[in-house]
This record gives C-alpha cells, structure tokens and sequence, in this order.
C-alpha cells in the first residue's frame, strides 16, 4: 500500500466522526437509491408518462428553495444535530410508504405527495454532510476527506439499484420499502453516534441574529465573492443540463430508447456510479495537488463532451461504457468544487454557503420539466444534444467571466 493510499483514503478515519458518518451516509444514500429506482419505474409503468416521471424526479428538488435555512440552521445549531432530523424525516416517510404498499393503497398520487414532502428536506443532505465533514477534519485533508466521502454515493449508487431491481423482482414492492426504512433508520443512527462525547460549538461569528438576517449574510458573500459566483454557476448549469441524462431520465432511456427492463436500469445506474467511485479514489489519491477552480471546469468540459458520445450510443452495452466515463469525469468537477467553497468559505459561512450551493440543484427540476417537453416535441436525441451543446457553451463563458479568480493558480479558487 503506498503513502499516498495510506494518507488520502484512510486517514479521515482516525477521525471518530468520519468513522461513524461514512457508514452512515453509506446506509441513507443506499436507502435513496432503491427507493429513487423503484419509484421511478412505479410511476413510469402505471402512468406511461414521461412527463410524469420528470414531475416526480423534479418534486425531489422542491427543497433546494430553502437550503439556505438549512444551512443557518446547522450553523447555528450543529450540522450533525440538523442532519439528524433531517434524516429522521427520510424514516417515517419510509415507513408510510411501508403502510400504504402493504394496506393496498398506493397510487401514483401518493407517490407524488410523499416525493413533495422528502423533497422539501431531501435535497440540504449533501450540504449537511459536507459541511460536517469540514468541520471535523483537518484543512490539509479536505480534498481526500470529500473524495472518501464521496465514495458512499458511488457505492450507494452501484449495489442500490442492482439491490432494489433484485428485490423487487423477487419479493415485489413491500419488502423493498421494509429494507429502505431500515437502511433509514440504521443511518440515523450512526448519524447520532458519530457525534457522542462532542460539544457542539457554534460556528464563529453566527449569533443569535434572526434566520433570516443571517441567510442574507451568507447570500452577501458568496455574490461578494467571485471564485465563489464562478462556482454557483457552474453548479446550476450541470445540474440544469448533464445532471437529469444520467439520473431521472434513465428510466426513460432505459424503457423506450435500450427497450431494457429494471434490471438493465440497475445496471446502467450502477455504470455511472462505478465511474463516479473510480473518479472519488483518484481524487482521494492524488487530488489534494490540483488546483480546484481549473479542475472543475477542465472536467466539466470533458463531460459535456462524453455525455454527446453517450447520446449518441445505439444500445445499452454502448451506453453503459460511456456512462463509466461519463461518471468518472464527473467526479473531478464536482468535488473539487465543493472543496473550494468549503475552503474558501471557512467556519463562519461554511454552513450557509454549503446551503447557497443546494439551491444550485434547482437546475435540476428546472431542466427535468423542460426534458420532459422537449423529448415529447422534438425527441429524445435532439433533447440531449441541445442541453450537451448548451451546457459546453456556457461552461466556457464561465471561464471566461470569472478566469482571474479561478483559472491562474494563485487565484483564490486554486488556493490549498
């Protein structure tokens, strides 16, 4: 095992909180996927829609409205203490679901209503955690920290679907929902663990101001802040535009485009993933000598690029290849991203900054609505290209706009 083996992937376990909260986030973001494949496919079969299916993929965002609330509220409060509620939330939701499948009631519309509700809470998690994960790390180990971190997505995103298309195929829908209300519980709970024997300590300079006069605050520094805006952007931009090709929409490619079934959803789901692990141990390797800012946008460039190819795929063998590229490079935009607001936001706006970006993912309903009308119009390939061109475009104007406070490496954005 080699130095760098030694110090970027495993050392954030020395850390009593990581220790705890990797396998916790492991057990929720288990519980999402399953739940986000099997509902998806749910609403696609009993409704035949796909503008259904994008409604319920965009319901799933509905929160990112109030993220910033969420991150002053774990700033203000804990991060750990937040995310714990937060996942409490995720649980019962779980077990209603449980009820409703097992009593014979589940429609499409309830479906949609429970969608509502997790969506509201749903999407502050990765802001959460994050934020966590800076607070109770070292500065030094923040880009393999995040890149470790990450890992639980992929992991989560590889053996979940492949996990719920098994079960659901064997045993229908109501043992599935039993095992995702367990992973939710069992994550909260270790969520918990992680944090006893700590005090909390309130983020510096965060006093007992209203919520509001304080989400300002972070609001005020991120648009005070150009590597910062930069970042935003660039984040609204993928998740509008690369983000609902590999995620929502795949049921759909899947169905009508590769004329799979569940099972070939799982796979190509656990695809992108394995890309997304493959690019997380890189990073946790060798990232912490990139510079973030020209990181993140030489990678989004790559997957504008990779996502055409993957369009342009005939089947799902193809398909299914360039998703592993598709997921790896993406990897290497997102995390060096977060890593630089993290950075550059320090303790006191970490929290809130952390709940600006989630307002980002709002790109994602936003492009899903939109997906859904365009494929009906003008069909699915014209669709994609037109977002991957798009997205290429503007990923460039990015650079260009903000190139003094992200591109050179003694920028702010590159800072280590």
């Amino acid at each position: 095992m080699t130095t760098a083996a030694r110090t970027g992937l495993f050392a954030p376990f020395k850390v009593r909180g990581f220790l705890f909260q990797w396998p916790a986030d492991l057990l929720t973001n288990c519980g999402i996927e399953i739940e986000l494949l099997v509902l998806g496919w749910y609403i696609l079969v009993e409704t035949g829609s796909v503008l259904m299916l994008t409604l319920f993929g965009s319901l799933r965002f509905l929160g990112t409205l109030i993220a910033p609330m969420f991150g002053m509220a774990g700033d203000k409060f804990g991060h750990r203490n937040v995310l714990c509620a937060m996942r409490t939330v995720y649980t019962l939701l779980a077990f209603l679901m449980t009820i409703m499948i097992y009593t014979d009631v589940l429609r499409p519309t309830h479906v949609l209503i429970v969608a509502t509700l997790a969506g509201l809470v749903r999407p502050s998690d990765l802001a959460m955690r994050n934020a966590l994960i800076a607070a109770i790390m070292p500065p030094g180990q923040l880009m393999g920290s995040m890149s470790v971190a990450r890992t639980t997505a992929d992991f989560a995103r590889i053996g979940g679907p492949l996990l719920g298309a098994a079960m659901i195929a064997a045993l229908g829908m109501g043992p599935v929902y039993i095992a995702v209300t367990a992973f939710y519980a069992s994550g909260l709970f270790l969520t918990g663990l992680g944090g006893a024997g700590l005090v909390h300590r309130r983020a510096a300079g965060v006093g007992k101001a209203s919520f509001a006069r304080e989400v300002v605050e972070g609001l005020t520094f991120v648009w005070r802040t150009p590597c910062l805006h930069a970042a935003m952007w660039l984040a609204y931009l993928v998740n509008m535009t690369a983000f609902p090709m590999t995620g929502s929409l795949l049921p759909y490619i899947a169905r009508e485009v590769y004329h799979i079934d569940q099972a070939g959803l799982g796979i190509l789901v656990g695809c992108f993933a394995f890309g997304g692990l493959l690019g997380s141990i890189a990073l946790g390797l060798f990232g912490q000598s990139l510079p973030a800012g020209r990181t993140m946008i030489i990678a989004s460039v790559v997957w504008y690029v990779l996502l055409q190819v993957f369009v342009l795929m005939p089947d799902a063998l193809s398909g299914g290849i360039m998703l592993v590229l598709t997921g790896l490079v993406q990897s290497f935009s997102m995390v060096p991203l977060a890593v630089m607001l993290l950075r550059v936001s320090g303790e006191q706006y970490r929290g809130r900054v952390m709940g600006v970006r989630m307002l980002a993912i709002y790109g994602l309903p936003v492009g899903l609505l939109a997906s859904g009308f365009l494929i009906k119009w003008f069909g699915y390939i014209a669709m994609a290209s037109s977002y991957c061109v798009f997205g290429l475009l503007a990923t460039f104007a990015i650079a260009l706009w903000w190139r003094k406070s992200i591109w050179p490496l003694a920028a702010q954005g590159n800072a280590r």
